[in-house]
């Protein structure tokens, strides 16, 4: 063993290592070759020479997906909306009915355009019959970046920013190099005026490549065109999309859409008033922070404190001025110039802790109940439409309404159909994809413009997912959207809506507006689910009244028989006829499952539901309206929407009885108090006999 220890133990004698001539170049080299030079170092003062002023026109160059130009398909929309938005603001603000032109066509490189679906530039085309542009103003309106009318001022409009048509002609000098090409004309006696404009990006300034006079069809007016690369493929988010719902929130305006494929589209309008024009007003105080108020007294022309209060604000009376000038500590005669620093803050602090009335509301111009039930009506198959207008509500000082609505079913055709296509037998391994398969679809539009983009992140989208249409008789699986043919419209109209980009395609989520969002449509679902109960209970009705009809021959044969043949059959057949259609709700069921052709308007199975009540030819057995409906009123809830169609045919019969019988002031009390009977007393109270009316009734008998 130690033999061995001393053999592991003994070191073994390390080989010389061999030097190759590869090793001694390298070797050479490192030794001749000369030191790292020192790191170059940028002074303070050469970094200050680096530094230059950014255009606004070159930040959006590089960053024109902040602006909705991410792929060509979404580009090709952005430019197209922000066309058709200045139209119909320009028309609305001059009190014209619109009448807009949209034109698509594709474009080839050098040849002959190729087909739609297969093009990669489009020239646009917008057209419509407004005020038209004073000459001056047409080159910074199309080819300069935030310069605009809309921004200052605080009232309801479509643009806000200035920068979206300005912003598609700047992308389509990047993507094909062309300029856009405007003709405007203010009358009829006066000249049309054509420009060609680009954006010098460097100066944000307008370049003008040629300006000239020319003859034009149409006696007043703007066109725009404009050449840009883009992809033309219908569906979800497309221009025809957009075009559709455009038409659907704005039904005062007749459009004519000539699709990249040839197609002519008239879609023509259904509501002939145009919307109450919005009026400016002042900023809420409530809206406002420090260092907004700090320049506000700056530049104010007010002379005394009190005076820049209640003459640049609104809602802020004299007396309430001079309220919030004592809990800040200052004289309501101070200079507004020579408030700053803490005296400042101090009235920041007292202004947010008085009680101020709410801003005035005329700067909003929401587009109506009867508006969007024209809309939904004329542009969406369905058997039950309903709409909602929330009052007035403020988030961080602007005012803003929200105005929901809902479509619901698939039409009398398209059920006819499912029910022709339920009666084929389904083969092996086959499903039925039903109703209840379908989830609902949300349109969100925004001061009257449809939002088509980032669904997920609006406000408008997160409030119907967090809604319980369970509750209304609609299916829903927890997180997802509920379940049905079924088109539910939410729009939201304030002076500065809170988009969460400059591309405008989501509502940021303030806890005011989820709050409205979320009551219009709770409304809307009580409405529908007041309509599907109903519904049903007239489907149950419907069955009973088919058994009766199954037995009626056969009783009145037995009958026959008993009698020895001498029974009227026919008078007998008729009578036990009229018994079950009685029983079983009479006309009223029939009228409900749209058998009689009757509805608003004349369309079958649908009904509109409104604040005053429900309109067109709706029968009672859904919904009775009450001469103080309002929309929150009795038939609005959904608890008591079954107690107020209960109404018997037997009752309906004992009314008309108790006004036959009435008399003078008693039979006029009876025929407005019948609608209000209940129960307990089912005489009308003009039945209830008098010493008067007794008097009466002896005197006209002698």
């Amino acid at each position: 063993m130690a033999k061995r220890s001393r053999k592991q133990h003994r070191s073994k004698p390390e080989k010389p290592q061999r030097s190759t001539p590869e090793k001694q170049e390298r070797s050479e080299e490192s030794a001749s070759a000369p030191a790292p030079a020192p790191r170059t170092t940028v002074s303070a003062v050469e970094m200050g020479a680096r530094q230059r002023e950014i255009s606004v026109s070159e930040f959006f160059t590089k960053n024109r997906h902040l602006l909705g130009f991410d792929n060509p398909r979404k580009a090709l929309l952005t430019c197209v909306k922000e066309a058709v938005d200045n139209a119909l603001d320009a028309c609305e603000e001059a009190g014209i009915l619109p009448d807009v032109t949209i034109k698509l066509e594709p474009v080839g490189n050098g040849g002959p355009p190729p087909a739609a679906s297969q093009a990669t530039r489009f020239r646009i085309t917008v057209g419509d019959n407004g005020p038209g542009i004073v000459r001056q103003q047409i080159p910074p309106i199309f080819a300069k970046l935030l310069y605009g009318s809309k921004f200052h001022r605080l009232r309801m409009s479509r643009g806000q920013q200035g920068i979206g048509i300005s912003a598609a002609g700047m992308y389509g000098q990047l993507t094909t190099g062309k300029p856009v090409q405007i003709i405007s004309r203010t009358g009829a006696k006066s000249p049309a005026h054509f420009f060609e404009v680009q954006i010098d990006t460097k100066k944000n300034e307008p370049l003008i490549l040629e300006k000239k006079q020319i003859d034009w069809e149409s006696p007043r007016g703007t066109q725009v065109t404009m050449e840009v690369e883009g992809r033309y493929q219908k569906g979800r988010a497309s221009v025809d999309e957009y075009v559709e719902q455009t038409i659907i929130a704005n039904p005062h305006v007749k459009l004519t859409y000539l699709t990249p494929e040839g197609e002519t589209k008239e879609l023509p309008r259904t509501y002939d008033q145009v919307p109450e024009s919005p009026r400016e007003i002042k900023p809420h105080p409530y809206g406002i922070e420090l260092g907004m108020l700090l320049k506000m007294l700056q530049d104010t022309k007010s002379h005394w404190l009190s005076g820049f209060l209640a003459g640049d604000f609104s809602r802020v009376s004299p007396r309430l001025a001079e309220d919030i000038c004592k809990a800040a500590g200052l004289s309501p005669r101070a200079r507004p110039r020579d408030v700053l620093g803490q005296p400042a803050e101090n009235l920041y602090k007292a202004i947010q802790a008085t009680k101020i009335m709410a801003p005035p509301t005329n700067c909003l111009s929401p587009i109506g109940e009867q508006a969007i039930l024209a809309g939904l009506y004329q542009h969406l198959k369905g058997d039950f439409y309903t709409a909602v207008s929330r009052p007035p509500a403020v988030y961080r000082g602007n005012p803003f309404v929200i105005e929901a609505g809902l479509a619901y079913g698939r039409g009398p055709e398209q059920a006819q159909a499912d029910q022709q296509k339920q009666a084929i037998p389904l083969a092996e391994g086959e499903e039925e994809h039903g109703n209840e398969h379908e989830l609902a679809r949300v349109i969100r539009y925004a001061n009257r413009v449809p939002l088509l983009y980032q669904q997920s992140a609006c406000a408008i989208f997160k409030s119907v997912l967090d809604t319980t249409w369970r509750n209304y008789g609609v299916t829903q699986s927890r997180g997802a959207l509920p379940a049905g043919p079924m088109v539910i419209f939410v729009h939201m109209a304030s002076v500065w809506v809170p988009f969460t980009s400059e591309s405008k395609e989501a509502i940021a989520e303030y806890d005011e507006i989820s709050k409205e969002i979320t009551l219009a449509l709770r409304e809307c679902g009580r409405r529908l689910g007041a309509f599907l109960r109903r519904r049903e209970r007239a489907y149950s009705e419907q069955s009973r009244r088919d058994i009766f009809q199954l037995y009626i021959e056969e009783v009145v044969d037995s009958c026959n028989r008993l009698k020895g043949g001498k029974l009227p059959v026919a008078k007998l057949k008729e009578q036990l006829q009229k018994m079950a259609m009685k029983v079983t709700g009479g006309i009223k069921t029939d009228e409900v499952l749209g058998k009689n052709g009757s509805g608003p308007e004349g369309l079958p199975h649908s009904i509109i539901v409104t604040p005053e009540g429900i309109e067109g030819e709706v029968p009672k057995v859904i919904a009775e309206p009450s001469p103080t409906a309002n929309g929150n009123g009795p038939h609005s809830a959904g608890a008591k929407d079954a107690e107020a169609s209960t109404v018997t045919s037997k009752t309906k019969t004992e009314t008309e009885a108790a006004k036959g019988r009435g008399h003078g002031r008693a039979r006029r009390e009876g025929g407005g108090r019948a609608a209000h009977r209940t129960k307990t007393d089912r005489r009308p109270r003009s039945a209830h006999a008098t010493a008067a009316s007794k008097a009466r009734a002896r005197r006209g008998k002698g």
